[in-house]
C-alpha cells in the first residue's frame, strides 16, 4: 500500500525551488486545452504532505505559470482520503481534482457518479504512454476515470553495503539466494531484515506477502486472489506463507514492537547498521529526511526483490491516480497537464518519484539507482501488478489492527502454523467481502 509522508530529500527540494521556478513560465509550449485560464481557481486534494506536498506544489506552480490559473493544494494530512472526500461530497463541496491512492476507491467513486469520465481528456495520452495495466486500473465499466500520475516500485530490497561486505555477500539473483543470504547474515551476527512493529505500519507485511506471492504463484493466480476467485486457503497462498516464514524467521529479523517504518529504514540506513536489509519501495531513501546518515550508492544500494528464477521480472506497484471531481475547463486542463511528460519530469528531478508514463526520459531522474528502479517498473510489462491489499475492501486490506494487516502481524510473530494463519486470513477476507 502506498502511504503518505514518504518525503523526497529536503535539500533537493530547496535547490529546485530556488532554481526551477524562475524558468517555469517560459518552459515549453502551452497545452491546447490550457491556452488561457486566467481567473480560474482550482483545488486539488491528495494524501501527500511534507516534502511530497512541496514537490507536487512545484508541479502545480508549473501549471499555473503556463495557464494563469490559480491552484490550491489541500493535503489530507494523514487522514484517510476516502473519509475526507466523502465529507466534502456530502457538503456538496468536492475539489476539482483528487489524487486517489487506491483503485478500489476510484471504482467506488466512478460507480457512484462522483467523478467524471476523462477518456476525451487524457485517453489518447494514456494509451500512448502507459502500459495497458495502468489504463485498466483507471477504467470502470468501459470508461476511463483517472490518469496514474505517480507510481511506486515496491519490489525492492535496500541493503547495507557494509553488512554485505563484512559477510562476504553479493545481491542474490533468485529467491533461494535471498534465503541463503538471510541465513548467512544471521550466522554472521546481523539480522537480515528490519521490520516495523507498530500496528499502523503493518502494511509493510502485506507488501512482503505480495512480492513473495507474485513470484511464487505467478501473475494469473495473483489476479485470481486479488479478485477473490480463489480463497486465502488455496495451496498457492499456503506455499507463499511458508516462503515468507522462512525468510522472516525470528533469528533473521530486527523487529521492535515500538518501531515505526522509518525506524526500520534507519536500522539499515545507518553508519552502524542494525540490520542488513529493508524491503520496500523506491520511496525508502526519503523517509528519514535529514536523519538519514547513509548515502545511496555509497553506503546503501538496492536490488530487485528476486523470484524463483534470475529472469523473473515481476513488480508490485502502488500508485496515485488523478481524477476529475468537477467538470470544469480548468480541471480538465490540469488533468491533461498531469498526463504530460513535463509534469512528471518536474517531480522526477527531485527524487522520491517514479512516473508510470513510458515517455518520461529516464535522464530526468536524479541518480543511477532511481533510473534503474524506474526502468525495472517500465520493463515489467505484463508481470506488473498493483498492490493486492489496495485492491481489497478497506476493512480487509487497509485497516490498522484488522484484516490482512493484523493477521500477517500475528503470523510473522508466530509462523509455526501456516495453515491456521491461512484460515484466519480467509475468515477475515470473507467477512470484509460480504460487507462490501
Amino acid at each position: 500500500m502506498v502511504r503518505s509522508g514518504r518525503p523526497a530529500l529536503a535539500g533537493v527540494l530547496l535547490l529546485v525551488a530556488a532554481l526551477g521556478l524562475a524558468a517555469a513560465a517560459c518552459s515549453g509550449e502551452p497545452l491546447d486545452a490550457a491556452d488561457d485560464l486566467r481567473g480560474s481557481v482550482l483545488e486539488v486534494t491528495a494524501v501527500w504532505q511534507d516534502a511530497e506536498a512541496d514537490a507536487f506544489r512545484l508541479v502545480l506552480d508549473r501549471f499555473e505559470a503556463r495557464t494563469g490559473a490559480t491552484v490550491t493544494f489541500t493535503s489530507t494530512e494523514g487522514a484517510d482520503i476516502g473519509t475526507v472526500l466523502d465529507d466534502r461530497l456530502a457538503a456538496d463541496d468536492p475539489p476539482d481534482v483528487a489524487v486517489l491512492p487506491q483503485p478500489a476507491l476510484l471504482e467506488r467513486y466512478a460507480r457512484a457518479g462522483d467523478i467524471v469520465p476523462v477518456g476525451d481528456v487524457v485517453g489518447e495520452a494514456v494509451r500512448a504512454g502507459w502500459a495497458p495495466v495502468w489504463e485498466r486500473l483507471g477504467t470502470v465499466d468501459g470508461d476511463l476515470y483517472g490518469v496514474w500520475f505517480k507510481a511506486a516500485n515496491k519490489s525492492l530490497v535496500w541493503y547495507s553495503l557494509t553488512a554485505f561486505e563484512e559477510a562476504g555477500l553479493v545481491p542474490p539473483a533468485d529467491l533461494d539466494g535471498l534465503d541463503a543470504a538471510a541465513a548467512a547474515l544471521a550466522t554472521h551476527g546481523v539480522p537480515a531484515f528490519s521490520l516495523p512493529g507498530v500496528p499502523g505500519d503493518a502494511w509493510v507485511l502485506t507488501d512482503w506477502f505480495e512480492n513473495v506471492y507474485l513470484r511464487s504463484a505467478g501473475p494469473d493466480r495473483y489476479d485470481a486472489l486479488a479478485a477473490r476467485r480463489i480463497p486465502w486457503t488455496d495451496p498457492s497462498v499456503v506455499e507463499a506463507l511458508r516462503v515468507m516464514a522462512s525468510l522472516l524467521d525470528a533469528d533473521r529479523i530486527a523487529r521492535d514492537p515500538g518501531a515505526t517504518f522509518p525506524d526500520s529504514v534507519g536500522d539499515v540506513f545507518s553508519s552502524r547498521p542494525r540490520a542488513a536489509m529493508v524491503m520496500e519501495g523506491d520511496f525508502v531513501p526519503g523517509v528519514l529526511g535529514d536523519r538519514g546518515l547513509a548515502r545511496v550508492g555509497t553506503d546503501v544500494d538496492v536490488f530487485a526483490f528476486p523470484g524463483p528464477e534470475p529472469t523473473d521480472r515481476g513488480v508490485v506497484v502502488g500508485g496515485d491516480a488523478a481524477v476529475l471531481m468537477q467538470a470544469s475547463s480548468g480541471g480538465r486542463a490540469l488533468l491533461e497537464f498531469l498526463a504530460s511528460t513535463e509534469a512528471a519530469e518536474v517531480w522526477a528531478g527531485l527524487g522520491g518519484f517514479i512516473s508510470p508514463n513510458q515517455e518520461v526520459d529516464l535522464g530526468a531522474y536524479p541518480d543511477v539507482p532511481t533510473r534503474r528502479i524506474a526502468r525495472a517498473l517500465l520493463e515489467a510489462g505484463d508481470q506488473l501488478r498493483f498492490d493486492l491489499s489496495d485492491l481489497q475492501p478497506v476493512a480487509f486490506g487497509a485497516t490498522t489492527g484488522a484484516g490482512l494487516w493484523a493477521e500477517l502481524s500475528t503470523f510473522v510473530a508466530d509462523p509455526t502454523d501456516v495453515e491456521a494463519a491461512a484460515d484466519r486470513i480467509e475468515a477475515a477476507a470473507d467477512a470484509a467481502w460480504a460487507g462490501r
